[in-house]
C-alpha cells in the first residue's frame, strides 16, 4: 500500500463531502485507540474545524491517557483542532438505576455495552448539530465488513466512514505514516465498553491478523474443510460472526406494501 497516497486521497474525500454536504467540519470520538486516531488526524488534514471529544464512562487510566498524549499532539500540529471532554459516567450510572433490574448475566454486561457506546453516539451528534459537523466514523473494514465488531446505532451510527475499506494492517502503516503517538500504535486493541482489561482479540478469538487472512480467504471462496488446525478454528470464528452480524452491515429492512394493498 501506498500511504501517503492512501491519505492523500482520504484527505481530499473528507474535505469534497464536508464541502458538497456544506457543513463546517467533522467531530470524531476519541478513544486511544489507533482507529480514532488514525480518523482524527485524517479529519485534521483536511484543514476544515476538526472537533477531539473523549467521552470516558468508567475508563482505564491507561486508555485517557493515550486519549490525552493524542489530542495534544494534534492539537500542536493543527490549529483547526479543538477538544472537549464530557464524562458520561454518572449517565450511565443513572440510566442503569431506571431501567428494570435484572439479574447479572453475559446479556447483560453486551447491553450495557453496548449501550456506553449509544451514550456516546448521541453525545458526538450532539456537537455535531452544535456546531455544524458531521461525524466521522473510525471503524475500520474487518471491524464494519468482516466481523461487524460494533454497536449499531454506537460506534456505528455516523454520517461517513473515511477508514472503512481498510484493513486493520494498513490503519496502522496509516498511522506510522501520520505520525500517530508510539503509545497507541503499541497499545492492544479494545473497545473499552466493558470496564475491564479485555482487548478485541480476548472478545473475538482471533487477532486482526488472523481475520484479515480469513476474510481474504472467505473472498476466495475458500471453505471450512479446506483447512485444519488454528486455520480451522479462525475461520469458524470469522464466518461464524460474519454471519449472525450481517443485520448491522447491510440496509434495514423495508416492509415493501405491494400498490394493490395502498
Amino acid at each position: 500500500m501506498n500511504a501517503p497516497k492512501v491519505i492523500d486521497h482520504i484527505v481530499n474525500w473528507l474535505k469534497d463531502y464536508a464541502t458538497n454536504a456544506k457543513v463546517n467540519g467533522f467531530v470524531v470520538g476519541i478513544s486511544g485507540g489507533i482507529d480514532s486516531a488514525v480518523t482524527s488526524t485524517l479529519c485534521a488534514k483536511t484543514g476544515l474545524p476538526t472537533l477531539c471529544v473523549e467521552l470516558p464512562i468508567h475508563q482505564a487510566e491507561s486508555q485517557v491517557n493515550r486519549a490525552n498524549e493524542h489530542i495534544k499532539q494534534l492539537r500542536e500540529r493543527f490549529s483547526n483542532v479543538n477538544e472537549a471532554e464530557v464524562n458520561l459516567t454518572s449517565t450511565f450510572e443513572d440510566f442503569k438505576t431506571v431501567v428494570p433490574k435484572v439479574e447479572s448475566s453475559p446479556k447483560v454486561d453486551l447491553a450495557l455495552a453496548n449501550t456506553r457506546a449509544r451514550l456516546r453516539m448521541t453525545t458526538l451528534y450532539y456537537f455535531a448539530g452544535l456546531h455544524g459537523l458531521l461525524v466521522a466514523g473510525t471503524g475500520n473494514k474487518v471491524e464494519d465488513f468482516g466481523v461487524g465488531f460494533f454497536t449499531k446505532y454506537g460506534d456505528g451510527g455516523v454520517d461517513l466512514s473515511p477508514i472503512a475499506d481498510l484493513v486493520k494492517s494498513e490503519v496502522y502503516a496509516l498511522a506510522a505514516e501520520l505520525g500517530v503517538p508510539q503509545s497507541i500504535q503499541k497499545a492492544q486493541p479494545t473497545d473499552g465498553l466493558f470496564g475491564d482489561s479485555r482487548t478485541d482479540e480476548d472478545q473475538i478469538g482471533a487477532s486482526y491478523d488472523e481475520l484479515e487472512w480469513a476474510m481474504d480467504m472467505q473472498n476466495e471462496g475458500k471453505v471450512l474443510k479446506d483447512f485444519t488446525g488454528r486455520q480451522s478454528e479462525v475461520y469458524k470464528i470469522y464466518t461464524r460472526l460474519n454471519r449472525i452480524n450481517q443485520h448491522k452491515m447491510i440496509p434495514i429492512p423495508v416492509c415493501e406494501i405491494p400498490a394493490e394493498l395502498k
